[in-house]
């Protein structure tokens, strides 16, 4: 997940392409580097290790001028970070320079290739084949020789290349990385993504897949592979600068991410106030009277509700039923003695929930709505609610709206659970501060991403709680990343799922419950003799799985029956990256809105 720039036009292109690198340092990155072609037709490269800061610093150091030029921060998937391999790329007699997003997955067998024909590599990275083979493929026509070469890459690119025999001409490729083009009456600018366009025009136009594209100071000529050219509309965006940068994050999705442990923080001192739990009266006495509880949601919500059944039997010995509301409208309901209803919905406005509320109210059931806005319809016509405080969710796929459900159902299950509750909440107000050390952490998740996120199938599996956040995890990664994606109980894998397990298969094992982990280290064995990749979520004490997992993410120590508002943030991450990696929009993804207001 790196970040491209550049600039044609008839301004000094340094500070320009500077200062847009500086908008997509949300992307992340352990590396830097710049290319200008000067009017002299030489190719001038500063690239350097480390933050944009140290860039900037040698660019004041040793300064270099042209008026076109790209520019690239780097997050290494191929070859250590350090400054030869980073970006920008240059074939061997440095005429050509490069700067690449993505994986190209065929690299090995194209560096073996370029090796025969004499070509001599200065860097560890996948990337630097793209620079050699365009010169290799050059003839005079910098868009044939890329075209070319594209037509040789298999897995993800987004490219610019800067040319010395072009001084006002940059040619640009895609394939599952995004690019946009800014248009302007005097320059062309690309980059990664519309921020960095914005403070200097609001025309754009996207690239789409196996296009590519030639810009100059006042043209842009958009290709297919054949050469066809196309036609593509210029669009204007109409953001305000404040939401399209989302306060420096990237999508709303990564910013809601990290507003977890405040969101957490909000929740908790909602419903935990001076060492002692704080409800209404009335919802105090309803749960602690209850002799059955039916929990009730649909999607992410019916996946906190499935947590939620763990915990409070584990804790509190309640008998905890949870039914889809999709389907639950719809079945005959046996009401039960001292049955209380428990509804989730982020917005409050979910079809199948409130059909279901009103089902359970005629029947004379108290019902409980757990929702995250205020004055919604489950809300107006539950017997009672309570508020998470997550605050606005903009993203369509649900992040900080989940944890702090699950935060609101672990406080009811400490107050249904009288003789550990004092055990409960301690750990309970530890938990925002231990999410704050995974989000500390995202690089790591960003990385194992950069790596994986070309796995045509990736199956999540656990036990209990952990099967619980499997299914979130799952819905996650094909939500926003289309991936295809299943959960599955660890146990039940051998009884058919196991059957689509082979060498392109992700399988993420979630192991956060201590009597299981034995149980849970046969299961990645057995999906590791037919040839999974095998990442293991565990705690960070817990050595079980060191021989047997090729990778391991560890979670800071907490009670294990409340692992998911850790586990599920490290599945939100990696679903996140993979998204964006694919070149999708994780705020928006295809098919689906915030809420579902329609059956």
């Amino acid at each position: 997940m790196c970040g491209i720039v550049g600039y044609v036009g008839s301004e000094e292109a340094s500070s320009i392409l500077l200062e847009a690198l500086r908008k997509l340092e949300y992307r992340g990155y352990d590396s830097a580097g710049i290319a200008l072609v000067d009017e002299h037709k030489s190719l001038q490269i500063r690239k350097i290790k480390g933050r944009l800061s140290n860039l900037e610093l040698l660019v004041q150091q040793k300064p270099i001028a042209g008026k076109c030029g790209i520019a690239h921060t780097r997050w290494a998937t191929h070859g250590e970070p350090s400054d030869l391999n980073s970006h920008p790329h240059t074939d061997v007699s440095q005429s050509i320079a490069v700067v690449h997003n993505g994986i190209i997955e065929n690299h090995a067998q194209l560096r073996a290739w370029l090796e025969k024909h004499q070509v001599t590599f200065a860097s560890q990275t996948d990337s630097e084949v793209i620079a050699h083979l365009i010169d290799f493929h050059y003839n005079g026509d910098l868009l044939l020789a890329v075209t070319e070469t594209v037509k040789r890459l298999e897995g993800s690119y987004a490219i610019a290349v800067a040319c010395s025999q072009h001084p006002q001409l940059l040619v640009v490729a895609r394939k599952d990385s995004p690019l946009v083009i800014g248009r302007a009456e005097n320059f062309t600018m690309l980059a990664s993504d519309v921020p960095p366009l914005l403070s200097h025009t609001r025309g754009v136009q996207y690239l789409e897949d196996l296009e590519v594209a030639t810009l100059t100071q006042h043209e842009v000529h958009i290709y297919n592979l054949d050469g066809d050219e196309i036609e593509r509309e210029i669009q204007t965006i109409d953001w305000d600068m404040e939401a399209a940068e989302k306060c420096g994050f990237e999508h709303f999705m990564l910013k809601e991410i990290c507003e977890q442990p405040k969101a957490l923080r909000d929740t908790l001192r909602a419903r935990y106030k001076d060492g002692s739990l704080s409800f209404p009266v009335q919802i105090e006495n309803l749960l602690e009277n209850c002799k059955h509880l039916l929990i009730t949601g649909c999607g992410t919500a019916y996946h906190a509700a499935m947590v939620a059944s763990y915990v409070i039997e584990q804790v509190a010995g309640l008998p905890v039923e949870v039914l889809v509301a999709s389907e639950l409208r719809y079945r005959p309901h046996i009401r039960k003695e001292g049955e209380v209803c428990l509804l989730i919905s982020q917005s409050g406005e979910t079809a199948d929930t409130i059909a279901s509320l009103r089902l359970l109210k005629e029947l004379g059931i108290p019902t409980i709505a757990l929702t995250n806005v205020v004055g919604c319809t489950l809300s107006r016509e539950a017997d009672w609610v309570l508020y998470t405080q997550a605050g606005p969710e903009i993203a369509v796929a649900s992040t900080k709206a989940f944890t702090t459900q699950l935060l609101s159902l672990f406080t009811i299950a400490s107050l249904i659970a009288k003789q550990e509750r004092s055990y409960l909440l301690e750990a309970l107000d530890q938990l925002p501060g231990k999410t704050q050390l995974l989000i500390d952490r995202q690089e790591d998740i960003q990385r194992f991403a950069a790596s994986q996120f070309n796995k045509t199938k990736v199956f999540f599996m656990g036990r209990l709680v952990d099967f619980a956040i499997s299914l979130e995890s799952a819905l996650k990664l094909k939500e926003i990343s289309y991936t295809h994606s299943e959960a599955f109980a660890a146990g039940e894998l051998k009884h058919g799922p196991i059957a689509l397990v082979d060498t392109s298969t992700l399988v993420v094992a979630l192991c956060t419950q201590p009597s299981l982990y034995a149980k849970m280290d046969s299961n990645i064995k057995e999906v590791k003799a037919r040839g999974a990749t095998a990442l293991v979520i565990t705690f960070e004490d817990v050595h079980t799985f060191d021989d047997t997992a090729d990778a391991i993410f560890r979670l800071p120590q907490t009670h294990p029956l409340f692992s998911p508002v850790l586990s599920v943030i490290v599945s939100q991450l990696y679903a996140y990256y993979c998204s964006v990696l694919k070149g999708n929009d994780p705020d928006k993804p295809r098919n689906l809105a915030k809420s579902v207001t329609v059956e």
